[in-house]
């Protein structure tokens, strides 16, 4: 009598080994799928915090007295000069404009004016779609140092809100 297995027993082993393949194939495509999904999550929060830091250090780093513009209720339009820059420039002029909506930061070596001429040089960095922007300035007076501190509310479309109290360091 030869020892070995029989043409049963390796049918069972081989759809044995195919069920739990099947199962381990399933839950790896689960896997895959919640990992794109908590990255898509994370760079939408990463993109957001990148633009509260820019937003954080334009403001807190105003050089002078910004220049708020009201275009309309829900729009305004911002220019001021900073010592933090995208484009590794020296003290930058910034301007933050709304167009149809959308939200653009300008960067420029020259003073900007409102409305841009055509020899304006400057950078732009679109910050998104966005429902208003607004800019409130408040001079705040402590211990005989008059302190600027700003209140900053972007209403984007299809992300959150941010709402910054900010308080320039550079007066």
């Amino acid at each position: 009598m030869k020892k070995g297995f029989t043409l049963i027993e390796l049918l069972i082993s081989i759809t044995i080994l195919s069920i739990m393949m099947l199962f381990l194939y399933k839950s790896y495509a689960s896997l895959n799928h919640s990992n794109s999904f908590y990255k898509k999550e994370v760079n939408q929060i990463k993109e957001q915090q990148l633009l509260k830091k820019v937003f954080f250090l334009d403001f807190s780093l105003a050089l002078g007295q910004p220049t708020i513009l009201n275009q309309e209720t829900k729009e305004n339009a911002l220019l001021l000069q900073s010592s933090n820059s995208l484009h590794n420039r020296y003290n930058p002029y910034i301007a933050y404009i709304v167009k149809d909506f959308k939200l653009y930061r300008l960067e420029s070596l020259k003073k900007l004016f409102l409305p841009l001429s055509a020899d304006s040089e400057f950078s732009v960095d679109y910050l998104g779609e966005i429902n208003s922007f607004s800019v409130y300035k408040f001079d705040k007076t402590i211990e005989k140092s008059v302190s600027q501190l700003f209140l900053l509310h972007v209403d984007f479309k299809n992300e959150e809100d941010i709402l910054l109290k900010i308080k320039s360091l550079e007066n």
